[in-house]
C-alpha cells in the first residue's frame, strides 16, 4: 500500500540538507554514541546520503537502528527524523491512516494493534518520520515492510494476502526480498521530498541485509482522471514511457523501480479499478556468495 500523494514532480538528490541550523536533541533512545545536542554549536550534521556517501553509509546503522536526521525543504527548515518505528508511535500512525488512506476499506488500514505487531516481527523494517513541531517529536508519516521469498513465476495475489491481514505474519527472517506494503504521509506535511528519504530508507536497509532487492505494489490514483480515454494496462504504460504523469507510480519510478506487472482485483482503491502495479527495484550490490 503505497500512497504518497502529491511528493514532489521532481525528486532531487537526498544530499540536500542544512548544516548551519540549531538542531533540537533527537528523541530518547534515537541518538547515536553522540547525542545531537552535544555536537559542536549543537548544528545538525550534513545528511549521510550525499553525493560523497554510499546509500549504505555504515552510520546509518551504527547503533543498530537506522538513524537520519536532517531539515527539510520548507520555509522554516523543519527538523525531520526518520529512524526506526517504536511501541510509542504506534497509536498516532494508526490514527492517521484514514485521513492518509481515505479510498481504501478499514480492513486494509493498518491499526496500532498491527503497528506493534510489525515492530515485533522485524523491527529493522519499520520505518517513522518525525519532525519536531511545538517543543515536540511527531510522527506524521511511515513505511511498513516485511522480508519474503517471491515467487515471479506465480506473482498474482492480494493486497489483504501480502500483509496477512494487515499483521505481516507472512514475514519470513531468511527471505531474499523486502516487500513494501505501506508508505504513508500525513497531507500536511506532504510536498517536503520526505517520501525520496523513505524510499532511501528501505534501499538502505535491502543493501544492510544483503537481500536480492524490493517489491511493492504501487497504487495509480490518476487512473481515474484518464479512465474514459485509456485502459488501466495503456495507463501504466504511459506512465512507464514518462508520457503522463502519476503522483504515485512516476515517483516511484523516479526512485528506481520498474513495472514487472499489473495485479488486477489487488486492492480496494476505485481510482485505479482496484488495480495496482507489481514494482521491483532490484539490489545491483547484491551479493549471492
Amino acid at each position: 500500500m503505497i500512497n504518497t500523494t502529491p511528493q514532489t514532480h521532481g525528486i532531487p538528490h537526498a544530499s540536500h540538507a542544512a548544516t548551519n541550523t540549531a538542531a533540537h536533541p533527537a528523541p530518547s533512545g534515537l541518538r547515536h554514541d553522540t547525542p545531537l545536542s552535544a555536537r559542536p554549536n549543537g548544528h545538525v550534521p550534513s545528511s549521510p546520503l550525499s553525493p560523497t556517501h554510499p546509500l549504505h553509509h555504515p552510520d546509518l546503522w551504527k547503533t543498530g537502528r537506522y538513524f537520519l536526521h536532517y531539515n527539510a525543504h520548507d520555509a522554516q527548515h523543519m527538523q525531520v527524523i526518520i529512524t526506526n518505528t517504536q511501541p510509542e508511535h504506534a497509536a498516532a500512525l494508526g490514527a492517521m491512516q484514514r485521513t492518509i488512506f481515505p479510498t481504501l476499506p478499514d480492513s486494509e488500514l493498518f491499526t496500532e494493534a498491527k503497528y506493534r505487531k510489525h515492530i515485533e516481527l522485524f523491527p529493522q523494517g519499520q520505518f517513522v518520520v518525525l519532525v519536531y513541531k511545538d517543543g515536540a517529536w511527531l510522527p506524521v508519516g511511515s513505511s511498513s515492510t516485511y522480508r519474503t521469498t517471491f515467487d515471479f513465476d506465480h506473482y498474482d495475489h492480494t493486497y489483504d494476502e501480502a500483509i496477512a491481514g494487515g499483521w505481516l505474519t507472512c514475514h519470513e527472517r531468511s527471505g531474499d526480498w523486502l516487500y513494501g506494503v505501506d508508505m504513508a504521509m500525513h497531507p500536511d506535511y506532504r510536498g517536503l521530498r520526505i517520501g525520496r528519504r523513505l524510499y532511501d530508507a528501505r534501499q538502505a536497509l535491502v543493501q544492510h541485509l544483503n537481500l536480492r532487492g524490493e517489491i511493492a505494489g504501487g497504487l495509480m490514483p490518476h487512473y481515474e482522471l484518464h479512465r474514459k480515454d485509456l485502459s488501466v494496462a495503456q495507463y501504466a504504460l504511459r506512465v512507464w514511457q514518462g508520457k503522463l504523469y502519476d503522483p504515485t507510480l512516476t515517483m516511484q519510478i523516479r526512485n528506481g523501480f520498474r513495472i514487472r506487472a499489473l495485479l488486477y482485483n489487488h486492492i480496494g482503491d476505485p481510482r485505479s479499478d482496484n488495480t495496482a502495479t507489481l514494482l521491483v527495484r532490484d539490489n545491483t550490490h547484491y551479493d549471492m556468495h
